[in-house]
C-alpha cells in the first residue's frame, strides 16, 4: 500500500508536469532552459505553487475591522495610493523553482501536444551492433571478474569430497583450480539509427536572431528524433559561398559575411553520405535554415542535386527559411517547383520565435 507521502509525491509531480505541458509553447519559442541543459536532463523555471492564506496586522493598529475607519483607508499596513516615496518591504517577492525533466519527458510532452505521429523507419534501417552479455562462466579470468559464489561452492565440494571439511570448523580457502570467472559473449543487437545533417546559411543576411531559431528548433527536432531511435548521429555545414563541414558549437556561432551559394552545402550533404551514411542502413534526416537569398543560377544546380541525390536516399529534407530582413526569400519559391514530386520534402516559413512551434509540426507531423 503506498504510503501518504508517496502520493503526495506523485500528485507534485503531476502538477509539476501539468504547469509544463500548459507552458510548452513558450518553453518551445524562446528556450529559455537550453543554457541549462544537462546530458539527459533539462532543468524548467516554473511558477512557486503557494498556498492561499490570511495575513495579520499588527494588534491593535486600527482599521476597518478595528474601531472606526474611513472609506478607503487600506487594510494593510504599508501601503501606499499614488505617486510618492515608499518605505523598504519585508515581504518575500515571487521566485520560480526549477524543475529537471528528463529529455524523454519533454520528447514525449511535444509529441503529444503536437500530435506527432511515432517515426516508421524505412525498409533497410537495421544496423547490427555487437553487445558484451555476461552469459557464461569460465576458470580463467580477471580478478574483476571473479564469482564469489561459484568459486565457494567448488571449493567447497572439494573439501566434502577429500574429507578436508571440519564442520565444528567451517574454514572454506578456494585453491587456484577452484576459482571461477564470469565471462562474456557477444550478442548482435539490432538497432535503428538515425543520421540528421544540418545545413545553414551564415552569410551576411543571416543574423544573430536567426540563428537562435535556428538552435531552438534544432535542440527539439534532436529530442524528439532521439526518442524515435537508439542512435543519432548528428552533422553540421555552414556555408555563404562556400561549404564547410563544422562542429555543432562553430554551427551555432559562427558569424560570416559574403554571398550564398547553397548548392556548395548540397555537395558537402551528399559527400557526408557517401562517406559516412549508407542510405540502405541509415535513416537520414536532412534540415536546412537560410533566409532563402541565393546567387543567381545557382538555384536550378540546387535543384538538380536534390532531386538526383538527396532527396531519393533521405526520410526528411525539411527546408526552414527565417524571415530576414535582409534576405530576398526567394529560393523556398523554387523549391515549390518539385515539392508537388517528393512527398518526403517539407517547407516552412518561420517569421519569428513564435513561428518554431508550428515549423516543428510541419517538419515532424507526418511521421517519416
Amino acid at each position: 500500500m503506498a504510503r501518504s507521502i508517496d502520493r503526495d509525491l506523485q500528485r507534485f509531480k503531476r502538477i509539476v508536469r501539468g504547469k509544463v505541458r500548459q507552458n510548452l509553447r513558450r518553453y518551445v519559442t524562446h528556450g529559455e532552459m537550453l543554457g541549462r541543459k544537462g546530458r539527459e536532463v533539462v532543468s524548467i523555471p516554473v511558477p512557486s505553487i503557494d498556498i492561499p492564506h490570511f495575513r495579520h496586522g499588527q494588534k491593535g493598529s486600527g482599521g476597518v475591522g478595528q474601531g472606526d475607519g474611513k472609506v478607503g483607508q487600506p487594510i494593510g499596513r504599508g501601503q501606499q495610493q499614488g505617486d510618492g516615496p515608499g518605505q523598504a518591504g519585508n515581504e518575500p517577492g515571487r521566485h520560480l523553482r526549477e524543475v529537471e525533466l528528463s529529455l524523454d519527458e519533454l520528447a514525449e510532452m511535444l509529441g503529444e501536444e503536437l500530435e506527432l505521429p511515432n517515426i516508421e523507419p524505412k525498409g533497410k534501417d537495421v544496423i547490427k551492433s555487437k553487445k558484451d552479455r555476461y552469459t557464461t562462466i569460465s576458470q580463467t579470468g580477471p580478478d574483476s571478474l571473479r564469482h564469489f559464489k561459484r568459486t565457494y561452492k567448488r571449493a567447497l565440494k572439494r573439501q566434502i569430497a577429500t574429507s578436508e571439511y571440519n564442520p565444528e570448523r567451517p574454514i572454506i580457502v578456494p585453491t587456484r583450480e577452484d576459482e571461477r570467472f564470469k565471462s562474456w559473449k557477444s550478442v548482435p543487437e539490432p538497432e535503428a539509427n538515425a543520421a540528421i545533417i544540418y545545413m545553414m546559411d551564415v552569410s551576411g543576411s543571416m543574423t544573430d536572431d536567426q540563428k537562435e531559431i535556428v538552435r531552438i528548433e534544432s535542440f527539439w527536432i534532436d529530442t524528439w528524433l532521439r526518442r524515435q531511435y537508439d542512435g543519432v548521429q548528428r552533422r553540421y555545414i555552414i556555408h555563404d559561398a562556400v561549404a564547410r563541414e563544422v562542429d555543432e558549437d562553430t554551427f551555432y556561432r559562427t558569424r560570416e559575411s559574403g554571398g550564398t551559394r547553397i548548392s556548395t552545402a548540397y555537395k558537402a550533404a551528399q559527400q557526408i553520405i557517401r562517406r559516412d551514411f549508407p542510405p540502405a542502413d541509415w535513416n537520414i534526416y536532412c534540415f536546412q535554415f537560410s533566409d532563402g537569398d541565393n546567387w543567381g543560377e545557382d538555384s536550378e544546380d540546387c535543384l538538380k542535386i536534390l532531386v538526383e541525390h538527396l532527396l531519393p536516399v533521405s526520410n526528411l529534407f525539411c527546408y526552414g527559411q527565417v524571415e530576414s530582413p535582409y534576405g530576398s526569400g526567394d529560393y523556398i519559391r523554387d523549391l515549390r517547383r518539385v515539392q508537388d514530386e517528393w512527398e518526403n520534402m517539407i517547407l516552412s516559413e518561420i517569421d519569428g520565435k513564435d513561428a518554431i512551434y508550428d515549423s516543428i509540426k510541419e517538419f515532424l507531423g507526418t511521421g517519416r
